[in-house]
């Protein structure tokens, strides 16, 4: 492990005592990763003052569901401000202030973005990630307590690589009716995700990393991300290192999902894998994830399936919250503000346990605002 990644992660886990420091695990925690030896990163902003996040609503729920992030934020009393920015997946390209914002604030907590299909609006989702450089994507797919699931003893981290791939954007059309989409994979994208992977296996006692690929088929791209992966696990002796071909993968993943830990993977499958995972172990509607960078992070709903909504949802305010509610949990942790992020982790965990209030998707008839209450009235 390099000086500054060591330097960050032993700063993320200062405030758990030493003797718990390998056993607790977190289900929002999401660690901040280095890129030298030499610069480290610098802390976002000094204890006592209130910390700036930039907001975006986004379309379909996002405005329920980032309202319900606001009040309950609001309830704990925790030293967080957000500016506001009204933006939506068809615009051309995000604003100029939004991203002074972002670069300033250095945080973000986004409702989802509506991405057209076809057409020549680029995604603003993928504008984003590329622009601030976010290229670690991390989703947690888990079971929780008091909600019912096929699969038992699901706790699988999707760790995407997320700026290249089939991702990359660079397509074209050759003649009419012949269009060619390149993939992009490079050496250094490949081993910087896999050695965010093992890092985060490393500090949160995971057992296993898993590289999840296509190099059966797509030899060199595929090839260069396994080649990586191998090199970075060498220096992780005591986690164990396993391939598996994406198509296996998903089966495997529907029959026996237990058997996954940490897995690590390119653009593409990596967001086939966390949509799958998360379906398995109780709904897109519950997984928090995040984007992160050497600088910027921005936090939302962890499966991107459904971060919008249908418009019905919207009209009877019955989205689910939990998901972005976890999200801010592991910005808060990104924050510095552990105890916050422990205060609405366990609040959230506590109403799904109770079972009382849950939105339609999770067998229930409870609106937005209802499980936003009782999340505010579980606080502690």
């Amino acid at each position: 492990m390099s000086l500054t990644s060591t330097l960050i992660l032993k700063r993320f886990i200062s405030c758990t005592p030493s003797h718990l420091r390998s056993c607790i695990r977190f289900i929002t925690y999401m660690p901040r990763p280095g890129y030298d030896a030499v610069k480290p990163v610098t802390p976002i902003t000094n204890d006592g003052v209130p910390r700036p996040v930039t907001l975006i609503p986004g379309d379909g729920i996002g405005p329920l569901v980032t309202g319900a992030v606001e009040q309950v934020l609001n309830a704990m009393q925790a030293p967080v401000t957000f500016e506001k920015f009204d933006v939506h997946g068809n615009m051309n390209k995000v604003p100029d202030d939004v991203m002074d914002s972002i670069q300033k604030t250095k945080v973000c907590l986004k409702g989802g973005l509506i991405t057209p299909v076809g057409g020549g609006v680029n995604s603003l989702n993928l504008s984003l990630r590329k622009e601030l450089d976010l290229f670690v994507s991390l989703v947690n797919c888990f079971n929780m307590d008091g909600l019912p699931t096929r699969h038992q003893n699901v706790d699988i981290v999707v760790i995407r690589e997320n700026t290249e791939g089939e991702y990359s954007g660079l397509e074209h059309e050759v003649v009419p009716g012949v269009v060619e989409s390149l993939k992009v994979i490079t050496k250094f994208c490949s081993e910087r995700i896999a050695k965010y992977a093992f890092e985060y296996a490393h500090l949160n006692n995971r057992k296993t990393v898993t590289a999840v690929h296509k190099a059966n088929i797509m030899k060199l791209a595929d090839g260069l991300f396994l080649e990586s992966c191998r090199e970075i696990a060498k220096s992780y002796p005591e986690i164990k290192y396993s391939e598996i071909i994406v198509d296996n993968c998903c089966m495997q993943l529907v029959s026996k999902p237990e058997q996954f830990d940490v897995m690590v993977t390119p653009n593409l499958y990596g967001n086939l894998v966390a949509n799958t995972a998360a379906g398995i172990a109780g709904g897109t509607g519950v997984m928090p994830g995040g984007n992160v960078g050497v600088e910027y992070a921005i936090f939302e709903q962890g499966a991107s399936a459904g971060n919008v909504g249908k418009p019905k949802m919207v009209e009877k305010k019955k989205a689910n919250p939990v998901a972005l509610l976890l999200s801010s949990a592991m910005m808060l942790r990104h924050l510095e503000l552990p105890e916050y992020a422990d205060r609405l982790e366990s609040a959230v965990k506590r109403v799904i346990k109770e079972g009382k209030y849950r939105t339609k998707d999770l067998g229930g008839s409870s609106t937005t605002q209802e499980v936003t209450d009782a999340v505010i009235s579980a606080l502690k």
